[in-house]
């Protein structure tokens, strides 16, 4: 069984409805929690077969997820999916992830092929980052940075094979609670951003973290933190938090993860 979680800041209930439909339909979720950061509380939602959170506070991206991840833990649920609000699935998919993670049991976190509405491929797996890869290229052309793009993005990977990736996208985390007990959860130092790159590069250590591309599912990615002043800050003020923990430039195990990770099959 799967335990779900939804973080949501100002979402609309037509918004939300459809997404936990599909995961319901599945038979496979056990309890699908909200954990609405909204100013004030969406009582729709309390007519959905869901367990409703209103956290009377905006704690962060990974802090309101933890909440739900300890009671996964306390309840003995094996999964639990962190969801972005914005994806779009289909029930099956879910029964087919959770049959993968049973038979491969060295796996402590699983990301699909994620695709954006026009079925273009996001290129969401990545090497562990260095400063320039997530807070000083955006301030540069894009012509500068591509070359480097492409590699921090595994692009030559081709998505189409089964990989061991040590940082996936937060949009959708498949995880093993067992791997979450020995690990951890989110850091909630981290408000928004590198929370993902945070807890998958501490799963990598001891389980791996694949991209499963037999399963694809559709995410709405609004980038913000491209669009929004006030988003960039959070993302660079987070991203110094980050590596401020990881390690500058200065990061033994960053360059041996991502040697061991590029280094071509035998």
């Amino acid at each position: 069984m799967i335990n779900v979680s939804i973080v949501l800041y100002n979402h609309s209930f037509s918004e939300i409805a459809p997404l936990i439909h599909n995961l319901l339909a599945s038979g496979v979720v056990s309890v699908c929690f909200i954990i609405d950061n909204s100013p004030t509380p969406t009582p729709e939602f309390n007519s959905l077969p869901v367990t409703y959170i209103f956290n009377n506070k905006n704690s962060g991206y990974g802090a309101a997820h933890n909440i739900a991840l300890r009671k996964t833990i306390e309840q003995g649920i094996p999964y639990h999916l962190v969801l972005n609000p914005d994806i779009e699935l289909n029930g099956q998919d879910l029964i087919k992830i959770e049959g993968f993670m049973n038979l491969n049991t060295e796996i402590g976190h699983l990301m699909p092929k994620i695709l954006y509405p026009d079925g273009k491929i996001q290129y969401l797996c990545k090497l562990l980052p260095t400063p320039f890869d997530l807070i000083f290229r955006r301030f540069l052309p894009t012509k500068w940075t591509e070359k480097r793009m492409e590699r921090f993005e595994m692009r030559k990977t081709g998505y189409n094979k089964l990989m061991d990736v040590p940082y996936l996208s937060g949009c959708f985390m498949f995880l093993r609670t067992e791997a979450l007990k020995e690990v951890g959860l989110f850091d909630e130092r981290f408000f928004m951003y590198p929370e993902d790159i945070d807890l998958t590069r501490r799963i990598h250590r001891k389980y791996r973290t694949v991209f499963y591309p037999d399963v694809s599912i559709v995410h709405h990615h609004a980038q913000s933190s491209y669009l929004n002043l006030r988003m960039l800050r959070i993302h660079v003020t987070n991203m110094i938090k980050y590596f401020n923990k990881w390690g500058w430039i200065f990061d033994k195990e960053r360059r041996k993860i991502n040697k061991k990770i590029m280094a071509p099959n035998p």
